[in-house]
């Protein structure tokens, strides 16, 4: 069974999303890093970028296969994790932590509220 924190929110193309001091931060779950296997290399958001809701915005590869990024919600890229650059396996180590990917400006609270929640993810994936 993977991880899927109750305090998160979650998409179908298997991102999350936890809401800090009014931003939104971003990465993929548990169960897409495991489903990716090892993580080489992230195209990150570019910052600055204004993203629309499911705007594909970067990539995930790994040795099997790549994957692209969605945003989860419509707002402004406001950092992004170069610290993945380097250190890829942080995504497939610590998906919830180390391993975020972007953070960015919330354009509208309700988008939030559109998105899964983790008993609706935990089913989507079927645990």
């Amino acid at each position: 069974m993977s991880g899927i924190p109750a305090n998160l929110r979650y998409t179908a193309e298997h991102e999350w999303i936890r809401i800090e001091a009014g931003e939104a931060v971003i990465g993929i779950t548990d169960f897409a890093q495991n489903a990716l296997t090892d993580v080489v290399w992230v195209e990150l958001p570019e910052v600055g970028s204004s993203l629309a809701a499911n705007e594909s915005c970067g990539s995930v590869e790994s040795v099997k296969s790549v994957s692209e990024i969605f945003a989860p919600i419509a707002g402004e890229v406001l950092a992004a994790n170069e610290e993945l650059e380097d250190a890829p396996e942080q995504i497939n180590e610590n998906p919830y932590g180390a391993g975020w990917i972007w953070r960015m400006a919330i354009s509208d609270t309700s988008d939030v509220d559109g998105l899964l929640d983790a008993e609706s993810y935990r089913a989507l994936i079927g645990e």
